[in-house]
């Protein structure tokens, strides 16, 4: 049986990652929202610092909040902790079989870095821990104490490891990483800090002794945090279908005012939760990403090498195509790592150039990913010239 081992293994934790990360930021966002719709207890209880009534399915529900824990343990308890845990190990599984086992054409850019595929690895690990390690010890700091200072330090540390990252691997893999990173410090706030925490109170409940109201609070805390991480780490696990982010000569410009865009939207809709109208904060949202893309396509235009007139014939064009393109865009693909052309896109005729002349723009011209890790080192001259090409009608 001729199966594709890799890629349907991909599929697969792609899809477990999908319904994990849902279910995640599902529950981020209504306990978030449950928290800012609480209402002073009509019938006050010993601890109770909220409650809410709520309509759903046919339903009502009415929810307490305890600020600290109630007098006595409930039969039963439940755990939010699984989304969380199996969103980032089904993320990290998916970096691997993409971006480690295939490292050579997915996560290295020779032109940044010459690395080995080792280095490679062990340099994106360092970035994982390190940004956890960074960003815990920020919030264990006295500047903890203040959640907009921290929130400030922690979105520009993110903009430098940007700019790094962009200077080490592929494009793409480096805003891939980004999310990574915000990823892995939101599962680790779970792991290390609010599930721990809980557990004490448990512990100290069970045991029958007062529990430390610092630990709620610190949870809270980190719970906060992940709210508003939550928008700019979905942008950036779709970063890699828009090849206009991640390919623009200041990508990290870019994914610093996307992120924040994601972060003043999620502003906005806490601030409505607890009833306050900010309408001014999306019209500033939606101007900065306005403002975002015009500053793309500007980039994008005067960074690409000018070519001098008469210079596009399909001649040329067709020559580096071959060069560059046909030992996997083949009927017969040459290249060890391919059977078939990727995506069926065959470029080794003539009126096959001309049929994916658009895609070619926006794969290899505008967003410079193609050929996959440039191993062939396709010149930015020479993608121009193609461009030109494209631009002057794609014909023969």
């Amino acid at each position: 049986m001729d199966i594709d081992i890799t890629a349907w293994l991909s599929l697969a934790i792609r899809w477990l990652h999908f319904i994990t990360g849902i279910a995640w930021i599902g529950s981020s966002f209504y306990f978030v929202w449950l928290d800012n719709h609480l209402e002073e207890p009509k019938e006050k209880k010993k601890g109770m610092s909220g409650e809410l009534w709520s309509v759903h399915g046919g339903g009502f529900y009415h929810k307490q909040k305890y600020a600290v824990a109630p007098e006595q343990m409930p039969e039963k308890l439940h755990w939010f902790k699984w989304e969380a845990y199996f969103t980032w190990m089904s993320g990290f599984a998916l970096l691997a079989v993409i971006y480690y086992l295939g490292a050579e054409l997915f996560l290295i850019d020779k032109s940044k870095m010459d690395l080995t595929q080792f280095e490679a690895i062990g340099i994106s690990l360092a970035f994982l821990v390190g940004g956890w390690v960074f960003y815990d010890g920020l919030c264990r700091s006295p500047i903890g104490q203040n959640n907009k200072l921290t929130g400030i330090i922690w979105f520009f540390s993110l903009v430098a490891a940007a700019y790094a990252l962009t200077n080490i691997f592929s494009d793409r893999a480096a805003f891939i990483h980004v999310g990574a990173i915000v990823g892995t410090a939101m599962a680790a706030n779970v792991f290390m800090v609010i599930i721990p925490n809980q557990k004490k109170v448990v512990a100290a409940l069970t045991a029958g002794e007062a529990p430390d109201p610092r630990l709620g609070q610190i949870g809270k805390q980190r719970s906060l945090h992940n709210n508003y991480m939550t928008l700019p780490v979905l942008f950036l696990m779709i970063s890699n279908h828009y090849p206009m982010t991640f390919s623009n000569p200041y990508n990290w410009v870019i994914v610093a005012g996307i992120g924040l865009v994601g972060v003043m939207v999620r502003h906005f809709f806490n601030l409505r939760h607890k009833g306050q109208s900010s309408p001014g904060l999306v019209a500033a949202a939606a101007l900065l990403f306005i403002l975002i893309a015009m500053f793309a396509a500007d980039v994008e235009k005067r960074d690409r090498p000018d070519v001098a007139a008469g210079d596009a014939s399909f001649k040329r064009v067709q020559a580096i195509v071959g060069k560059h393109c046909t030992n996997c865009h083949a009927a017969a693909p040459t290249h060890e790592s391919f059977e078939e052309a990727p995506g069926g896109v065959m470029l080794d005729r003539p009126e096959l150039i001309e049929l994916y002349a658009p895609r070619i723009m926006e794969q290899t011209v505008k967003a410079d990913i193609m050929p996959l890790g440039n191993e062939t080192g396709m010149t930015d001259e020479e993608r121009a010239l193609i461009g030109k090409w494209i631009e002057e009608g794609a014909k023969r």
